[in-house]
């Protein structure tokens, strides 16, 4: 069994894979990384990989050097199965890549673009020759509530939780509105976008922030929430088929 540790900017999630399914996610701190010891003991890994935006901690370094196992950490030099074109691969979370790599993986052959509604709002492509051709960046959820928060006098920081009319009728409802239909625009505007210069154009949504598309865009999306542990895994996989 593989075990695919993803140190997010919010946690990190722990994942058992067996061959390519995945089995058990856990969630856990990304600093401390506590749960790992009592999820090393649930399994019989064989092999693990490490892929981190956050950064790896003192503590969290504790927690890995304690593994009987042997650990890949993911960085721009790891050989991957998928062509990198990313001008500064040095700067590219590695989320995002292997986010890229999963759902290549998945569907080789085709134009994908995939959408991560997490810490923030990243679109990736690959191409159908294999090719990360790069993507987008743009503010998540959390971040959006909290900047109208820090950036004006008087709007509150409001829970993402609760109605959303089309039209808010307080400053709560306005505010929640806002920010999540204008995340749904943003990312149906940017699938029809790239569905107009890629015609088979298959996407992928993963994250923790779940929207309600309109029906002719939710038909195109595939939903995976494991699409960056797949990545992961199909990372570590190829890189012990090499020689």
């Amino acid at each position: 069994m593989n075990l695919i540790i993803d140190i997010g900017n919010t946690l990190a999630k722990l994942v058992a894979f067996e061959g390519d399914t995945p089995v058990e996610e856990i969630k856990t701190s990304n600093e401390t990384l506590e749960r790992l010891p009592e999820f090393a003991r649930k399994y019989s890994f064989k092999r693990g990989i490490v892929g981190t935006v956050f950064g790896i901690t003192v503590e969290a370094e504790r927690q890995l050097k304690k593994l009987d196992f042997p650990l890949l950490y993911l960085n721009s030099s790891t050989p991957i199965p998928i062509i990198n074109d990313y001008r500064t691969p040095d700067t590219l979370g590695a989320d995002r890549l292997a986010a890229a790599v999963g759902a290549y993986t998945q569907h080789p052959g085709h134009d994908i673009l995939i959408v991560d509604a997490g810490t923030c709002l990243t679109y990736e492509f690959v191409d159908r020759n294999g090719h990360y051709k790069g993507g987008c960046i743009s503010p998540g959820l959390q971040m959006r509530l909290k900047a109208l928060r820090a950036f004006t006098a008087k709007l509150p920081l409001i829970d993402s939780e609760g109605p959303a009319p089309e039209i808010g009728n307080d400053t709560e409802t306005c505010i929640r509105s806002g920010v999540i239909q204008g995340m749904k625009f943003e990312i149906e505007g940017r699938i029809k976008y790239f569905q107009e210069k890629y015609p088979s154009l298959l996407v992928f949504l993963t994250g923790g922030d779940i929207f309600n598309f309109d029906k002719k865009i939710k038909n195109l999306i595939f939903a995976d929430r494991y699409i960056v542990p797949r990545g992961l895994n199909r990372i570590l996989a190829f890189n012990n088929e090499q020689p």
